[in-house]
């Protein structure tokens, strides 16, 4: 399902039951919810929720439906600063990608949400709760702890924004949708290095089908070759000349931010920036006219929360509480 500019997915198993993975922007939580009706049946919720990472467009609306569904929403450790509300992601760059979307990516949200309550770790042997036969891999670079799924019984990809198959700087390819295999998006992506890594480690599986964040879902040859002619020539064709994050990356850790890089002037041009933010307008007359108007009020959980987020992981030694906390800081530019 496209929610505005971005996609998430029902997955369903064998048993008839089913997973949403991420849940689009802001406002998207009831078309969502009649869709999972219209497909499954009412009063049907998933197992869970699954997240590929924290960004606002990923998670606009994990909060209203794990509450109206009382089910967990799997993250990786490295995400869970973004998502109980310890820290703001690394402020994108909207400098580079020369188009649209990237122009007004100052305006992104990019404060954390709290949905504590809900969070759980994917388990550390790579299983996906809930779906027998995929697996979670570990795909950072976009951000530090972006996860993408994989069925090796039939090569289906879920690949989040790891890489993606439109334009993604473009406001044009977000309405034409015409599919090509196109790196992460850049005015969002923080760690390049980590990115091309993760790239080559997608097309190591050599998917048959590969459905991205953003994009309709490419299958095949065409998928194959564009996705290895992206992993030959990544530096060149996914990286930006120039950018905030192309020399130096953010420096994150199971905390959140601990550093970024200086911010860049942003070339921007004004006609553009109107254009974007035009269109940022009309998404969210769109996104606001779905609501049905009225506020629902959070559930209150009257027993001991079920989920064990705050488990101790071997891999993620500290915790806030053994942290310096001037370690860490959200005043950055």
């Amino acid at each position: 399902m496209k929610t505005v500019f971005v996609n998430l997915y029902f997955v369903t198993e064998q048993d008839g039951s089913w997973t949403l993975v991420d849940t689009g922007v802001y406002g998207s939580a009831s078309k969502i919810k009649a869709a999972a009706e219209e497909l499954f049946g009412q009063n049907i919720p998933p197992r869970s929720i699954l997240l590929t990472h924290g960004h606002f467009d990923h998670i606009g609306a994990v909060k209203e439906l794990a509450n109206e569904w009382e089910v967990p929403v799997y993250a990786h450790p490295l995400e869970l600063p973004y998502l109980t509300g310890q820290s703001s992601y690394p402020p994108p760059d909207a400098s580079v990608g020369g188009g649209g979307m990237a122009y007004m990516a100052f305006l992104y949200p990019k404060k954390p949400i709290n949905i504590t309550k809900h969070i759980e770790l994917l388990p550390q042997d790579g299983s996906v709760p809930g779906l027998r036969d995929w697996k979670w891999l570990h795909t950072p670079g976009h951000t530090a702890g972006h996860v993408s799924f994989f069925r090796e019984s039939d090569k289906v990809l879920l690949a989040g924004d790891a890489f993606i198959t439109r334009h993604g700087e473009s406001m044009m390819a977000v309405m034409t949708q015409k599919k090509h295999v196109y790196g992460p998006p850049k005015y969002y992506t923080t760690n390049w290095a980590e990115a091309q890594q993760s790239v080559e480690k997608l097309a190591y599986l050599n998917p048959a089908v590969a459905a991205t964040g953003h994009g309709m879902p490419m299958r095949g040859p065409k998928l194959q070759w564009q996705l290895e002619e992206l992993v030959r020539d990544f530096w060149t064709i996914a990286v930006p000349e120039h950018g905030r994050y192309v020399q130096e990356p953010a420096i994150t850790d199971e905390m959140g931010v601990v550093s970024v890089p200086p911010a860049v002037s942003n070339p921007a041009n004004k006609m553009l920036l109107a254009a974007g933010l035009v269109t940022l307008a009309g998404a969210a007359f769109l996104t606001m006219r779905n609501r049905n108007g009225k506020k629902k009020a959070e559930k209150i959980y009257t027993s001991e929360r079920p989920f064990s987020h705050n488990r101790p992981l071997t891999d993620v030694p500290l915790t806030i509480d053994q942290e310096d906390p001037l370690a860490h800081t959200n005043n950055y530019p």
